[in-house]
């Protein structure tokens, strides 16, 4: 540090460099866009059935096939003119876009209030939503008074890949305007807040170029929530830092004269904390590997690729352009050598008094919040369909619902069943039997494999239907060994379970991660373990909170399969960053003034800026909540909720609380540290440098 920012000469050559690098890096971030893939195979275990039956389909002939439905309905009854516009659409789509598959006519249902066709567009066409747009157009001009609606797997795909165009302008605009006014609010100064935004602007470049790398080097899955998370953690981690770093810089230009050398000096102070931070959070990140869904196992480098690419900008770049700008930055309150500093808010110490002269019934008081809380819980937690993952519900899935309404028979999405050609005969006579499969049509033939489609009796995303599915795997694995069922709703029923098994692997491993991280900064074992379990609380609290909303005012209908494990890890890694601000001062005072002393000093001083950092992290995600996809909705809800929860009552209350009543032996078993096992240089970078931040 002192190498790099001693005079403003080497500050200036350290912005050219990242000049430069950004110059280089700005093409591989643009090309990250082409990189991401939302296919539904992509986020599956490459072991799944549906995702072998996706890669099975596409060797045969014609190659995959995007099944659509095309419903027409008239409450009271079609006319004559409505059959025949029904009738003169399907011949157009079939003879641009349809196989010969299909019946002759369209299908009227048998209360004569809606009819409907199927229309299989081969692989060759693109991707639904490339022309879904054209088929929709097709069926624009009808009678009046006559809703027509392009449904179906293939138009679920169509209208959920579309759900995704411009989001991340989307997301980055309004992340900006977000960080753009807490920043403001914070420093009141105009020209103070643009520093940290540029410098984290840059962070979110490198980071793109970076992921996209990782792409190109091992691989890895990236689609569109993953890169939207990116932004978020990059903006909320980077402003965080940001923070730090001036509260930090600001106090030493009150004593020193020099700008370079106050750098250097608040950098000294503050990188530790921040390292500290950025490594628990990669790690947790990083646990995501072994997770099975692609999509879960691609988020952890990707989100670790982030957090690093962010500490390296906001403690080289931003300090660098602090450094050229002097002083006057800070206008119009500039500090200078020999002026005070602002003491301490007396809003900390009143609540730490306050917890301090009554620990058990602040203890009992959060506690009975946060179970309060979890009781949430008991609502509704099944897994999202398909069709229930827009906010808002498009053409797609209002169309399924009025086939399940006039077709009952056709309420199921298709399955698809490939099996050894020698079998086939055995699969369509163990299909047909099945008492959930309403229709079974024959399919396409290849290289020693064998296509059919069934249809189930039951609407997509039912127990009846999930029933279906295991009932005949089980079935086929006995007749026909090496048979697979997929399609959309096989799909479904792997991503859950795939979900769950990633649940029971990843999160012991992430509390193992945060524990042992925890015991070495602390060199204790009561304390983390009590932090983690606190952690524990605060999650389920956040989560059975979100449900209530989820359920009752936003009116989803389920949890995303995904949401439990990303909600878990980015409020327990993130939640540790607090962990460590807060306690580990409280160790560091300890040894002066004792436990229960230290951590009150340790709240006065360090309240004001976890309550900052955590409002600027709950803020950054709650963009999420703007977006018109419900896994990411769900996720900026509960994470951005759980971060205020741990900021302004476990990290405020039970924490301090717990810790004046267990005393010294949250230092067991080492016991309580004294002065001479604490090294001098750590005296202040954790509090000191959070301290006064507003």
């Amino acid at each position: 540090m002192r190498f790099l920012f001693p005079s403003k000469a080497r500050a200036w050559l350290l912005i050219g460099l990242w000049v430069a690098a950004v110059l280089a890096l700005f093409p591989l971030a643009g090309s990250l866009d082409a990189a991401k893939s939302d296919k539904e195979t992509d986020y599956l275990p490459a072991a799944a059935q549906s995702t072998l039956a996706e890669e099975l389909s596409a060797t045969l002939p014609g190659g995959t096939e995007n099944t659509f439905l095309v419903v027409y309905h008239r409450p009271g009854g079609l006319t004559e003119a409505d059959r025949q516009a029904a009738t003169g659409h399907y011949a157009s789509l079939r003879a641009e876009y349809g196989s010969t598959a299909g019946p002759e006519q369209p299908v009227t249902a048998e209360d004569g209030a809606a009819v409907m066709y199927p229309l299989l567009v081969a692989a060759t066409h693109g991707e639904p939503a490339e022309y879904l747009a054209d088929l929709r157009s097709v069926v624009a001009e009808h009678p009046a008074g006559l809703s027509v609606s392009v449904t179906g797997p293939g138009a679920l795909d169509g209208d959920f890949e579309g759900a995704f165009d411009g989001i991340d302008e989307r997301l980055l605009i309004v992340t900006v305007l977000v960080v753009t006014v807490i920043l403001l609010l914070t420093y009141r100064s105009p020209l103070l807040w643009l520093l940290p935004l540029i410098s984290v602007v840059v962070a979110n470049v490198a980071a793109m170029a970076a992921v996209y790398g990782l792409t190109r080097a091992f691989g890895i899955t990236v689609n569109d929530q993953s890169a939207a998370v990116l932004t978020i953690l990059v903006f909320g981690v980077g402003t965080d830092y940001a923070l730090l770093i001036v509260a930090r810089y600001r106090e030493e230009l009150r004593t020193t004269a020099e700008v370079g050398a106050a750098m250097v000096a608040a950098l000294r102070r503050t990188v530790p904390a921040i390292a500290a931070s950025a490594a628990t959070v990669s790690l947790g990140l990083l646990c995501l590997l072994a997770a099975d869904m692609n999509s879960a196992a691609g988020m952890g480098p990707v989100g670790a690729a982030g957090i690093v690419c962010t500490v390296v900008v906001m403690v080289t770049l931003f300090p660098a352009i602090l450094v050229v700008c002097g002083r006057w930055i800070f206008w119009p309150r500039i500090p200078r050598p020999g002026t005070a500093a602002p003491t301490t808010s007396g809003l900390w110490v009143r609540i730490g008094t306050a917890i301090a002269d009554r620990p058990a019934i602040s203890a009992v008081a959060a506690l009975a919040v946060l179970g309060g809380l979890s009781l949430g819980l008991l609502g509704n937690t099944d897994s999202l369909s398909r069709a229930d993952q827009f906010v808002n519900a498009p053409e797609s899935v209002t169309g399924l619902r009025v086939i399940a309404e006039h077709f009952p028979a056709r309420a199921g999405t298709p399955l698809t069943i490939v099996s050894p050609t020698g079998s086939r005969d055995a699969v369509v006579a163990a299909v047909r039997a099945d008492p959930g499969i309403a229709e079974v049509e024959d399919g396409r033939n290849g290289a020693g494999i064998s296509e059919i489609t069934a249809l189930p009796r039951d609407l997509a995303g039912t127990p009846a239907e999930t029933a279906t599915i295991d009932r005949l795997r089980g079935a086929l694995a006995t007749t026909a060994p090496g048979t697979v069922v997929g399609g959309p709703s096989a799909a479904n029923l792997d991503t859950a379970e795939a979900s769950a098994h990633d649940r029971r692997v990843v999160i012991p491993l992430v509390l193992l991660v945060v524990t042992v991280v925890l015991a070495v900064l602390l060199r204790a074992l009561v304390a983390p373990i009590g932090l983690v379990l606190t952690v524990v609380a605060s999650f389920a609290a956040a989560l059975g909170a979100s449900v209530l909303v989820f359920e009752h005012v936003f009116g989803f209908h389920g949890l995303d399969s995904g949401l439990v494990l990303m909600a878990f890890l980015f409020l327990v890694a993130l939640g540790v960053d607090y962990n460590i601000f807060l306690v580990s001062r409280a160790r560091e005072e300890a040894a002066d003034v004792g436990t229960k002393a230290g951590m009150l000093r340790s709240l006065s001083v360090t309240g004001g800026v976890i309550t900052s950092a955590g409002i600027v992290l709950a803020a950054t995600f709650a963009v999420l909540t703007t977006l018109p996809v419900v896994s990411l909705a769900q996720l900026g809800f509960t994470v951005a909720f759980g971060v205020l929860l741990d900021t302004l009552l476990v990290r405020t209350v039970l924490v301090p609380a717990l810790t004046f009543l267990a005393g010294d032996r949250v230092w067991w078993p080492l016991g309580r540290p004294t002065r001479s096992e604490l090294r001098e240089d750590r005296r202040e970078p954790v509090a000191d440098s959070l301290s006064r931040v507003t």
